[in-house]
């Protein structure tokens, strides 16, 4: 015999040995499982689908062609089970066909070697015909997700619009973090439509240079900046705080001031999300007429000149106040400021970020009002004393454990009012120890009166809170229609997903919310309330979870988050807490709608919100099993644990530590249990809460196992961090998304019209405005490591050609 022929008789005796080993490994894995999770309540396909698997595996190391039919019979029943299960979908189906249609296509390799061969290569027909039924179903259900259809047809445009009592113009500037302290993230610029946006190009590029440079600073950076542009001028902070004042055309540098932040001083995240521009009423153009305002890692309020950068020796101590002043002990990392200040008849109003999961008896989460040209503490409200308008007497301390408010505030200048929307107490899974006061005011957007810092009103979205649902997005100031014409009114979104919609006069609901009945018990059960409020106006939260909601890569990491699943404590949303076993937390802590809020039209009365759709697998860990696992607050020994946020948090003080799984990730791949899309973005009629169209929103490709980037431009739906913004062109321009896009998308349509891939990841909210006659939009690709995008310190500017 030739040689070459007694190699291909080899291989031929070989090939099918190895592929029957695999099958048969598989169909052992997939059976063990199978019945594992059979005997916890779970779907027997995994068991019998093992039993085929074992005995296809075994004829074909026995080079028996009868393996290769026992396959496809598995793989028929299989084709038919999932369609069952999911129906045409695309994401869902597949785990549950593609892994086994790439076992056939092994088996269809091997098949010449099988014997005896008698039917032919008819049969092989029909086993490439089954591929090509597998391939249809999910290439259909793959288009299908990859396509949406137009619900409701969008407004048009109304001449007139609403007014702004933030009392700001935005059009050629951007003068707040949210466009104006009405947070509508609204342009009425034009330039840029749908028609010309496949135009858009780099107009400049700046490096803020600040990068992480230390190993403590490494896996900490999440820059989060939205640049104002004032004048001809962008200002904007780096992640550390650094101050930078740019040429709003070129992106020259003008002037750059360092509070020289250390890196002792990072909290969760290196983040500033954004400045605030003051105006001194009635100034005569000295130093510091116009000024910017931040608050910094170490919490510092700084004010420097608008036009040099030099700090204003008018404001506290040389340019800065120390806002921990009477906070009592606070390690570094501990308090901090990462979103900008919010200033409303001149006050400049500041929370504050506690680090989340450290102790109960962490410093305070006091709200303080200080002037704004002299730095003067105006007023502070501390729940626990609401009597008291200033600062504890001497030898006292603000209330310690309160809950914070760490992200941003809204503001009316005609109602003196700033909207607050409010963190929990210190700890957030354990609630025994709170106060009446730290119950009613926790998860609860907060109207304080700014002249002297005394609430106006109340409105809680979560009783007593141990899911970590703090408010996180900036309430958005609208006019809303009622019966007898507009009503000032807030939209208020949660992490949860409900939207409520409020007379921001007095906090009263102006849409329907409903108290409704939710699961009980865990390790507090006298503490849990019976009801919580549902939003009837609209919300982003999908169904409760099932065993069909699980996913994964492959058949078998599929069938595990299925056994986790039903391992789990689970009956819903607001599954309380548990320690003997993991629960699912659905929405996650991640959203719903995070600290990116929404942006509204208001020309055309629509909402744009991009949101998350992920759960977390959560456990309480028992405080003697957290202290031998070393988990202690920070500033101790051990106390600087990694992970994300809730992985390993010590809750020091409780009877509890907390490990939460974010987003619910495999070990070893590092993919998600539940089924993607993952996020979204959607368009809402803002007179009737009603959906105008929805979609995932992010590209599978830089997502994949172990970390590997599968590079599919195919939409799956990815968290995001960051807000949309929306303009007068139609047009709404967000990033936020893990593939290190940002895109424009039409908001008749809600389709994608232009993108472009930025040097790293664009967990921050875009701005646009106008320069020398022309458009700009303008993303801080800073990266997050929470979302694990790629850090960067660019700032990318784009413009139509000139």
């Amino acid at each position: 015999m030739p040689e070459a022929n007694q190699k291909t008789s080899r291989a031929g005796a070989v090939a099918p040995i190895v592929v029957g080993a695999l099958i048969l490994l598989i169909g052992a894995v997939l059976f063990a499982g199978g019945a594992w999770l059979v005997a916890i309540g779970g779907s027997p396909y995994y068991l019998a689908a093992g039993a085929g698997l074992v005995l296809a595996g075994a004829l074909l190391i026995l080079r028996r062609e009868s393996g290769l039919w026992v396959y496809v019979l598995v793989f028929a029943a299989t084709l038919v089970w999932a369609v069952w299960e999911v129906g045409l979908r695309g994401w869902p189906l597949v785990p549950r066909t593609l892994p086994p249609a790439v076992l056939l296509a092994l088996i269809l390799l091997v098949w010449p070697f099988l014997v005896p061969r008698r039917v032919g290569w008819g049969g092989a027909g029909a086993a490439v015909a089954g591929l090509v039924v597998a391939g249809t179903i999910v290439g259909f259900g793959l288009g299908a997700l990859n396509s949406h259809s137009v619900e409701r047809p969008v407004p048009e445009p109304q001449a007139g619009g609403m007014a702004d009592p933030a009392r700001m113009a935005v059009g050629a500037d951007w003068p707040a973090y949210g466009a104006t302290y009405s947070a509508r993230r609204f342009s009425p610029l034009a330039q840029i439509t749908p028609a010309n946006v496949g135009n858009l190009e780099r107009a400049w590029v700046y490096h803020t240079g600040d990068l992480p440079r230390s190993e403590f600073a490494e896996g900490k950076y999440g820059a989060e900046t939205t640049p104002l542009k004032v004048g001809d001028t962008l200002y904007l902070c780096s992640a550390k705080n650094i101050l930078i004042a740019l040429d709003a055309a070129t992106g020259t540098e003008r002037w750059r001031y360092d509070p020289e932040v250390s890196d002792e001083f990072i909290p969760y995240t290196a983040a500033c999300r954004g400045v605030a521009y003051f105006s001194v009423p009635g100034g005569t153009g000295a130093a510091c007429d116009n000024r910017i305002i931040e608050g910094t890692l170490d919490a510092r309020l700084i004010a420097v000149d608008a036009g040099t950068g030099v700090p204003c020796p008018d404001f506290g101590a040389g340019g800065q106040v120390d806002i921990k002043e009477g906070m009592g002990e606070t390690v570094p990392g501990m308090v901090s400021m990462t979103s900008p200040p919010t200033i409303v008849r001149g006050v400049v109003v500041t929370g504050h970020q506690v680090l989340d999961g450290q102790k109960r008896d962490a410093p305070s989460g006091v709200i303080q009002g200080f002037d704004a040209v002299t730095g003067e503490l105006r007023w502070a409200w501390d729940m626990m004393n609401p009597d008291r308008i200033g600062a504890p007497p001497e030898g006292e301390i603000y209330a310690r454990g309160t809950p914070n408010m760490w992200t941003t505030a809204s503001g009316d200048e005609e109602l003196g009012l700033v909207y607050m929307p409010m963190g929990n107490s210190a700890v957030d899974y354990w609630s025994g120890s709170r106060s009446e006061a730290e119950k009613r005011h926790s998860t609860a957007l907060v109207a304080l009166n700014v002249a002297d810092g005394r609430p106006a009103w109340v409105f809680q979205t979560v009783h007593n809170d141990v899911w970590d649902y703090d408010l996180g997005s900036q309430a958005t100031l609208v006019d809303f229609p009622g019966p007898s014409g507009p009503v000032p009114a807030l939209i208020l979104t949660s992490k949860q997903g409900d939207i409520y919609v409020l007379d921001r006069r007095t906090g009263e609901p102006l849409t329907e919310v409903e108290e409704r009945p939710v699961p009980q018990g865990g390790v507090e059960p006298d503490e849990r309330s019976p009801t919580q409020p549902f939003s009837l106006y609209h919300t982003l939260r999908r169904p409760d979870l099932t065993e069909y909601s699980m996913w994964g890569m492959s058949p078998i990491d599929q069938m595990v988050c299925r056994i986790q699943f039903r391992r789990a404590n689970y009956r819903g949303f607001y599954q309380p807490p548990t320690a003997d076993r993991r629960w699912i937390q659905y929405p996650g802590y991640n959203g719903g709608s995070d600290w990116g809020g929404i942006a509204v039209d208001p020309r055309r009365g629509v909402i744009i919100a991009n949101y998350n759709d992920m759960p977390n697998y959560n456990i309480l860990v028992p405080r003697e099993e957290a202290d031998r696992m070393g988990w202690a607050p920070r500033g101790e020994a051990r106390g600087n644990m990694g992970g994300a946020e809730g992985a390993g948090d010590p809750q020091l003080g409780t009877p509890y530590a907390i490990d939460v799984n974010a987003g619910w990730r495999m070990p070893g791949t590092g993919m998600l249990c539940k089924e993607p899309p993952y996020g979204g973005i959607r368009a809402i009629d803002l007179r009737t809460g009603a959906t105008l169209w929805d979609r995932p929103i992010g590209q599978a490709r830089t997502n994949g196992p172990f970390g590997i980037p599968s590079m599919l431009p195919v939409r799956i739906g990815t968290p995001n961090n960051g807000g949309p913004v929306v303009t007068a062109g139609g047009l709404i321009f967000i990033a936020a998304t893990t593939d290190n896009l940002i895109r424009a998308i039409d908001i008749e349509t809600g389709e994608t019209v232009w993108q472009d891939v930025l040097p790293g990841g664009g967990q921050a909210t875009p701005m646009t405005y106008e320069a020398g006659g022309r458009q700009y939009v303008v993303i801080m690709a800073g990266g997050h490591h929470f979302m694990e995008t790629p850090i960067s310190d660019e700032l990318v500017a784009y413009a139509l050609p000139q």
